[in-house]
């Protein structure tokens, strides 16, 4: 059986090598860092989000799975392979910061604001490719809609009742989608702008723009499992956001003290 998800998941990492490598050659960066940076960054995403899916939706797996909180199997009726699954954005979030700021003063020796501007652009991409694997696996599946809706798709997998299939809202597209044009948008600032010099500026407007996509995008999903908080009719996805908004403007405002001389990107 092909998971997608991981295979979606691979194509991220790998497509993320090959933009940070592109970055590190235009900034001046000896390649011997790169692969330290992918390194900490994959075990932070994949520990941080794994380890935020399970606080957030999941906590009983704690108790009736432990090994599969960890790990990409399950014990539950015999051993078997899952992949990588029920994975937790904001959970990887807050788990990279972390690891970032100790690749920036340990390894690279920079200031992990200019880390984060890159990673924010390669996670742009990334997350469409994680986005399609969640749609080709039928995870995170829309709201129900009208069939007649131009946005009306089938789940054969997940979205069924008494036999019949749901049509539902393709949410994943439209959180690849909107990450894709993410990517293009802070692309186009790194290369074509002075905004790369304001360190913390682009990955301040990345925090801002890839979690309001989040949050309007959580108004048309399903609940995913047991909803950790909710509060005003916001689920838990759209409650987590919130705090990283603001810290992404909050960002894009310090970033004026972290000015670098244009000649100096490295």
């Amino acid at each position: 059986m092909l998971h997608f998800y991981s295979l979606m998941f691979i194509l991220a990492f790998g497509l993320g090598y090959f933009i940070m490598a592109k970055i590190f050659k235009i900034d001046g960066v000896d390649e011997k860092y790169l692969e330290p940076f992918f390194t900490y960054t994959l075990i932070g995403t994949i520990l941080g989000a794994r380890l935020g899916h399970v606080i957030f939706y999941q906590p009983e797996l704690f108790k009736e799975d432990f090994l599969s909180v960890f790990l990409p199997i399950s014990t539950k009726g015999g051993l078997h392979f899952t992949g990588f699954s029920g994975l937790a954005s904001h959970g990887a979030a807050i788990a990279v910061i972390a690891t970032t700021l100790y690749y920036s003063f340990r390894i690279i020796k920079k200031n992990p604001l200019w880390v984060y501007d890159r990673i924010g652009i390669v996670v742009a991409s990334g997350g469409a490719f994680v986005r399609m694997g969640n749609f080709f696996n039928s995870e995170i599946i829309g709201k129900q809609v009208d069939p007649t809706s131009p946005f009306a798709l089938l789940f054969p997998q997940q979205s069924s009742e008494y036999g019949v299939t749901i049509p539902r809202y393709p949410t994943q597209l439209f959180e690849a989608f909107g990450y894709v044009c993410l990517f293009i948008l802070l692309w186009f600032l790194y290369r074509k702008t002075d905004k790369k010099y304001q360190q913390g500026w682009l990955f301040g407007l990345f925090f801002i723009i890839l979690w309001a996509i989040r949050f309007f995008v959580e108004f048309l999903k399903e609940p995913q499992g047991d909803e950790f908080i909710s509060f005003a009719g916001l689920n838990t996805g759209q409650i987590l956001s919130i705090p990283f908004m603001i810290a992404g403007a909050v960002i894009m405002i310090i970033s004026k003290k972290y000015k670098l001389p244009k000649a100096e990107t490295v």
